[in-house]
């Protein structure tokens, strides 16, 4: 029998999604691959031995298009893959089903799947600190169950509703203040391309997602969302996501 080869897919522009994703790949025990959804050149290639692990933040319930998109350049051919999403400690809503339907479309058969709780990328003081220890453990030992029972691992059944939720874009962006630098790394790690590198300053509103990369990377914190939206966001969140939520797992 071949060896097992883990590809580990995340679309993670803070970093809360690829830390969940690693320690999951880390407990298979599996020699791992991994692709950059966040990077618009991302691609990998897939061998018949080849367990898909895709994760993605959930952002107003929902996967973020661009992660989908790039997922879609990933042609499965009957492999097994495992679907994860990470929430800021409100509800996944359809972001599971939406993933999990994504990958079968592309040709993948989705035989385990989670749900686990980060930081919120936009009010940082909601799930703060998490992934923690308990979460890291229980993504290990997800890794870990997976492998020793992939052979007898059929179809997971995931909650969720179809039609999904719908998307509400925002229409507050973050943006640059005077103390920004023009050094272009936002622009630069921008997952999307919503910030010109001839004027890092600017935002692009219809093209931004508001995935905090840009909050998150820039060296002088120049950048951040209209302060009046980011008060009202956080009473409103403070208000819905209170107590501390355990990893959701299916099919293990």
């Amino acid at each position: 029998m071949k060896e097992i080869q883990l590809l580990n897919a995340y679309f993670s522009p803070t970093g809360t999604t690829y830390s969940i994703a690693k320690t999951i790949a880390e407990g298979t025990g599996c020699p791992v691959a991994e692709m950059d959804l966040s990077d618009p050149n991302c691609s990998a290639e897939l061998s018949e031995n080849t367990v898909l692990l895709a994760s993605a933040p959930v952002y107003g319930g929902r996967i973020p298009a661009v992660a989908l998109e790039r997922l879609s350049r990933l042609p499965g051919k009957g492999q097994k893959a495992v679907a994860v999403v990470v929430y800021g400690n409100r509800e996944f809503d359809d972001a599971l089903l939406e993933l999990k339907n994504a990958l079968t479309s592309n040709g993948f058969q989705v035989v385990a799947a989670a749900a686990f709780i980060a930081e919120h990328s936009i009010v940082r003081s909601i799930a703060a600190g998490r992934p923690d220890e308990q979460d890291r453990a229980i993504a290990r030992k997800f890794g870990a169950d997976i492998m020793e029972k992939l052979d007898t691992l059929t179809d997971v059944s995931v909650p969720g509703n179809d039609p999904y939720v719908a998307v509400k874009p925002s229409p507050f962006h973050p943006k640059a203040n005077e103390t920004c630098v023009q050094c272009g790394l936002c622009a630069e790690k921008c997952p999307v391309g919503a910030i010109p590198m001839e004027d890092p300053s600017q935002t692009l509103d219809n093209i931004c997602i508001n995935c905090m990369r840009c909050v998150q990377v820039c060296p002088v914190q120049a950048r951040a969302l209209p302060a009046l939206f980011l008060a009202g966001a956080t009473k409103m969140l403070e208000e819905k996501v209170a107590g501390y939520k355990l990893p959701q797992l299916f099919g293990v």
